[in-house]
């Protein structure tokens, strides 16, 4: 058995000190990854590239406090359906957790997608994981100094493209990308880009596996997430204990499948020994799997030494389970039902605060209602405002507004009685009513009049 197995904290040790030399792995697990990865980074580039009914399909846009979503625009008035969408995540990622371990840590943050994408560009331009820690050991000279303002500036490149397209979803793209190679941007938008550049840069190419140990909370609480039907990246002791290296199409006596080769812990973007069991750092990526399974190719041995595995058989039933599966179908329901009642405009009604009601020329009671609106949809639209409540009343003037979109428009009108009253109060309501679509809103309100 070699030294580095006699001593179970020498690898861990050795493998989290300093830079950590990705080697770069392919496989079974490798190919969803980057078939996976391609479609997400590809969705994040070209999404607020989509054109939708002649504007931008995706906009966040923070001067007119507006989200335009493929012809839908929500307002602050709507941001409760943006935390119930943070809530279902939230319990979908949970769920996932309880399934399968960190896997969206392993196969879908964007900490480790771009982390894996600039090593790749680190293996394209300096070789090798071997090869770049000699680069890096070795004296400055042209060959050095030539390899590292490459990658460094492919590096650069790649962190200002992410910035760019990440900008994109907040300032529109037609003047994005134009303006920031011709300095035509404000300064504030210049900054943001050059900022986020900065920051893609930095966790991507330099921090890498510290952001997910120390600075990601999510890698400190999943961990209570877990147990024994969690499906989790385990190495099997019992088959693999002694290791040792051994030649191949060989296994002397006593030893385990395991030959001590260390890809597994080579390839580990993270840096650990997942032979030392369950470690927090693990984001259940499965490029060990894929090494070990190379490995036990060449010996002849069967794969699945290293292998996503759970210890007991998962049931609905199992705590957790049930209650994340219900409360991810309650927040999707609730999704569902603000969406099928949403409207495409507001309206506030509220009353006159200098008097209560006045008597006009031909001796009516008149009261006066402020009616704030505003105009939810993509398309200018016009309304019309209807007073019910009981016989005799009346709005002076012209009751429709023409609105475009977006736009806020404060309106003043005048309820007359043309009759006397009977009582003092007496409760009213105003129909809002879209002229276009039919689409109508209830406001109630208060009439005051003298009694006859």
């Amino acid at each position: 058995m070699s030294s580095a197995s006699q001593d179970p904290n020498l690898i861990f040790t050795t493998a989290t000190s300093g830079k950590i030399y990705i080697r770069e792995q392919f496989g079974r697990f490798q190919r969803v990854r980057r078939r996976l990865n391609l479609m997400l980074v590809g969705v994040f580039l070209l999404l607020p590239l989509l054109p939708y009914q002649g504007r931008q399909a995706i906009l966040i846009d923070l001067n007119r406090q507006r989200f335009d979503l493929f012809g839908v625009s929500l307002f602050p008035q709507d941001l409760l359906i943006v935390a119930f969408l943070f809530i279902l995540a939230a319990f979908l990622l949970f769920l996932v957790t309880k399934l399968y371990g960190r896997v969206w840590c392993g196969y879908a943050c964007p900490q480790t997608v771009w982390t894996l994408m600039f090593n790749w560009i680190e293996r394209r331009i300096e070789g090798s994981h071997n090869h770049s820690r000699s680069l890096d050991k070795s004296s400055w000279g042209l060959v050095k100094a030539v390899k590292k303002s490459a990658k460094h500036l492919a590096w650069l490149l790649l962190s200002l493209m992410t910035a760019l397209g990440f900008m994109g979803y907040f300032v529109p793209v037609n003047q994005l990308y134009v303006g920031f190679f011709t300095w035509e941007n404000s300064a504030l938008v210049q900054a943001w880009v050059l900022f986020f550049t900065f920051c893609t840069y930095i966790n991507a190419g330099w921090l890498r596996e510290q952001v997910c140990q120390h600075i990601c909370p999510y890698a400190r609480f999943q961990s209570v997430m877990f147990d024994d039907t969690t499906t989790l990246v385990s190495y099997d002791a019992a088959r693999g204990e002694g290791r040792g290296p051994r030649k191949r199409g060989s296994k002397p006596s006593g030893m385990g499948d395991c030959v001590d080769c260390s890809l597994c812990i080579q390839v580990c973007p993270v840096g650990i020994d997942i032979r030392q069991g369950l470690q927090y750092e693990c984001i259940n990526c499965g490029l060990c799997v894929d090494a070990c399974d190379q490995t036990m190719d060449r010996f002849g041995y069967a794969r699945g030494l290293i292998d996503y595995v759970s210890k007991k058989r998962r049931t609905l039933g199992v705590a957790g389970y049930l209650g994340y599966s219900v409360a991810t179908l309650v927040t999707l329901m609730v999704i569902l039902a603000w969406g099928n009642n949403r409207t495409s405009f507001e309206v506030n009604v509220l009353r006159d605060r200098q008097a209560l009601y006045r008597i006009n020329d031909e001796g009516w009671v008149e009261n006066t209602y402020r009616f704030k609106m505003l105009n939810k949809s993509q398309e200018s639209r016009t309304y019309a405002v209807i007073v019910q409540g009981f016989y005799g009343l009346s709005i002076a003037g012209d009751a429709h507004f023409t609105l475009a979109p977006g736009e806020h428009q404060t309106q003043v009108l005048t309820v007359a009685l043309t009759q006397e009253a009977d009582q003092w109060e007496t409760p009213i309501r105003f129909v809002v009513v879209d002229v276009e679509t039919g689409e109508h809103l209830f406001r109630p309100s208060t009439f005051y009049a003298e009694r006859g």
